[in-house]
């Protein structure tokens, strides 16, 4: 590992070994202690400082009500002060530690870079709705038993979602959660892994992909098309659907390869997830419901309101908690792909030019 405020740079300008080999454990490292540990509760994470930050900073922006001219500046420049905020307090946070001892700056951007991933937790929250909505329909339980497992399934799944889910029947909320999981696999999984490495290129692994998940939370809390977040939102959902874009296709043709069925698996999202006025939310969905042979997409109601998503696959088969097992491994196979390829892109740039891990 590279000593503190020094770059080491072999000769010609190739990038060191040392830098490439941390670098390297670095982005493996984070994403083992994401598959093992995950986001323990109650532990701190800095999503939920970024999303203090943007619900105290939106909250008062709503009620001062200026013209939409005014509040969309005001987005524009919400979005840079938590985007960019985020990257350079940790950077120089890094920076810091660096200078007081290498290895503690190392562990603590290991730290940093696994709250990026949220492998685990994704599979851990389809799991915590789908346990007691096996009971529904196992025999194990009938009557009210079966209702009230079905009420808590339903009660599970609206921590994780934005749609009504009181009158969800069983299938509904198992479609739910194959739409959350396939969405989510893009913006929660995939796209911070591709700005890891990205970052990892520039010697700032942790901070770009911070960031990256920064734009991911703003467009989650305000990058609404409803009021109030209309004018405040419109710049935070336009940015982030623009740092999705590549690492969207990219995954969605990775779930292609892996699924065994490339070909009807493109062809399906080329048909319908253009569909989706969501540029990269259909195409997540799509690749996942075509890869599974399963149908998502259909009305889900918000806030009272019947909101119609296109049709998305065709119904070669229902959703059933083996199809949502299928979908998480898909995308663990599809990230451990992502990151074999990202180590040997690391270590293929060593040749190339000089890379500064700190």
């Amino acid at each position: 590992m590279p000593v503190a405020g020094k770059r080491r740079r072999a000769k010609g300008g190739v990038l060191s070994f040392d830098a490439a080999v941390g670098a390297v454990l670095l982005l493996a490292g984070a994403a083992c202690l994401d598959f093992v540990v995950g986001d323990p509760w109650g532990w701190l994470h800095p999503v939920q400082v970024m999303g203090w930050v943007i619900g105290w900073y939106s909250d008062r922006m709503i009620r001062l009500g200026p013209k939409p001219r005014v509040m969309k500046l005001a987005g524009v420049l919400l979005a840079v002060l938590v985007i960019g905020g985020t990257f350079g307090v940790s950077a120089v946070g890094l920076s810091l530690l660096a200078k007081i001892s290498p290895v503690l700056r190392w562990v603590c951007e290991w730290v940093l870079l696994a709250s990026c991933f949220a492998g685990r937790s994704l599979r851990q929250a389809a799991e915590d709705v789908l346990q007691p909505l096996s009971r529904v329909n196992s025999g194990a339980n009938s009557g009210a038993n079966a209702e009230a497992d079905l009420v808590c399934a339903r009660e599970t799944l609206s921590r994780y979602v934005g749609r009504d889910t009181a009158q969800l029947s069983a299938s509904e909320v198992r479609r739910a959660v194959l739409e959350t999981v396939s969405e989510n696999a893009i913006d929660g999984v995939f796209s911070p892994l591709f700005y890891a490495i990205c970052g990892s290129l520039l010697g700032w692994a942790a901070p770009v992909a911070l960031a990256y998940k920064a734009a991911s939370t703003l467009d989650s809390m305000v990058g609404y098309r409803e009021a109030p977040y209309t004018d405040l939102g419109w710049f935070s959902a336009q940015f982030e659907d623009v740092l999705t874009w590549v690492p969207c296709r990219i995954s969605v043709l990775s779930v292609a390869l892996l699924s065994g069925r490339a070909r009807t698996v493109l062809r399906l999202c080329w048909r319908d997830a253009r569909a989706d006025p969501s540029p990269n939310a259909g195409w997540s969905e799509c690749a996942y419901a075509a890869a599974l042979g399963v149908q998502l997409g259909g009305a889900n109601t918000y806030r009272g309101k019947v909101k119609v998503k296109p049709i998305l696959g065709e119904a070669m088969r229902p959703i059933t908690a083996e199809v949502i097992g299928q979908a998480l491994r898909l995308t663990r196979w599809s990230f451990l792909v992502g990151l074999i390829i990202g180590i040997g892109m690391l270590f293929s740039m060593r040749q190339l030019s000089y890379l500064p891990y700190v």
